[in-house]
């Protein structure tokens, strides 16, 4: 071998060319783990959440007869929140409210979205709510929390007009919060990502669709109140929906899979 041979093996110009999917995949490789890690560091970071800050303040909460907004007017009855509460079901708000006084000023809005057969309610209700609410709420710099569904950021089978639905409370409120911020107007918006409720009649209409198992309805509500006292931008609950959201955009096809997964159905056989 000459020298010249020898000098090209020894710096390596004789190796073959990389593969040129090697960069990509290392790339998902790195955006995978730093998406796990970011979400280790998320579920054991301490939110400093302070029960007493809640102590007297003024709550408008939507939907507290039923599902995780009565579990939310439990939680904030207990706190010592004064509330405003709007349901169906007058035996159930008695039994939350209990002798709360009323406010005199709003520092948390609450909406928590329910099942509607017309989509251009269960969106615009919001919409026109929110309007009334925001000039107290600037005034009082206070929190807007939305209490949506994981189907507001992960579409699956058979829920076309109610992820329709979430999608756009979630595009309309994320809109809202770069519109206050671009305009200093210190108005917290907590976006909430939940799943099926064990309380919640939403499991009902699922049962023998789905393999998710619903999760406790107080846990959800407690972690609703964390992220809203905190002024927290989301709150998932469970935690591993935000995995799940993330990989909606990283990798489809998982996540794809992770959905299939969920549900009970069965290919039916070709003939």
């Amino acid at each position: 071998m000459t020298s010249a041979e020898k000098e090209k093996s020894s710096t390596g110009l004789c190796r073959p060319p990389l593969s040129p999917a090697a960069g990509p995949g290392r790339a998902m490789k790195v955006l995978l783990l730093v998406g796990l890690g970011a979400l280790f560091f998320a579920y054991y970071w301490d939110d400093n959440f302070d029960p007493a800050s809640l102590q007297g303040a003024r709550v408008l909460l939507t939907g507290a007869s039923v599902g995780v907004g009565e579990e939310l007017a439990y939680h904030y009855a207990r706190l010592g929140s004064h509330l405003v509460l709007t349901a169906h079901t007058e035996a159930l708000l008695q039994k939350a409210l209990g002798s709360a006084p009323a406010p005199s000023g709003l520092r948390f809005l609450l909406r928590p979205v329910t099942r509607s057969r017309h989509l251009q309610v269960n969106f615009l209700s919001y919409v026109q709510l929110t309007s009334l609410a925001l000039p107290s709420l600037t005034d009082s710099k206070g929190s807007l929390v939305v209490v949506s569904s994981l189907l507001g950021r992960v579409p699956t089978s058979f829920s076309s007009p109610y992820s329709a639905a979430k999608f756009a409370l979630d595009s309309f409120f994320g809109s809202l919060r770069r519109e206050l911020d671009v305009q200093d107007v210190n108005v917290a918006i907590t976006m909430c990502v939940l799943g099926l409720q064990d309380r919640a009649s939403a499991a009902e209409g699922v049962r023998g669709v789905t393999r998710a198992k619903a999760a406790p309805g107080p846990k959800a509500a407690l972690a609703v109140i964390r992220g809203s006292a905190t002024r927290a931008s989301g709150v998932f609950y469970p935690w591993r929906f935000h995995l799940l959201c993330l990989l909606r955009g990283w990798m489809p096809q998982p996540r794809a899979w992770f959905i299939r997964q969920e549900l009970n159905i069965t290919t039916p056989a070709a003939a």
